[in-house]
């Protein structure tokens, strides 16, 4: 338990970080999981728009101390994979990004 004014203070700050942090975290893991459900369904145009807010939603969150710069880019990365095989198995050419 905390005893001094600065302890106590740190763990009021560490419990309202880690609660905006599990927000942020979870905001991205549901857009993700939009953007699987348009893949699977083989919807190239909903894909590329979910895609789109994945990409926004995670730069957002990684500009922050919930999630590391490197895990978002590699996140970015397989989803954009996917994304490209999706519009090569539909035989749209993939756009650079």
């Amino acid at each position: 338990m905390a005893h001094s004014l600065s302890a106590k203070k740190r763990v009021r700050q560490n419990a309202s970080r880690r609660t905006l942090n599990r927000s942020r975290r979870s905001q991205v893991k549901t857009q993700i999981k939009h953007l699987e459900t348009a893949l699977s369904q083989g919807n190239v145009a909903t894909a590329q728009e979910q895609f789109k807010l994945v990409i926004q939603k995670l730069d957002k969150v990684s500009s922050t101390s919930a999630m590391h710069k490197k895990t978002a880019a590699r996140k970015k990365s397989r989803l954009a994979r996917k994304v490209n095989a999706l519009k090569a198995k539909a035989g749209v050419a993939p756009q650079p990004a």
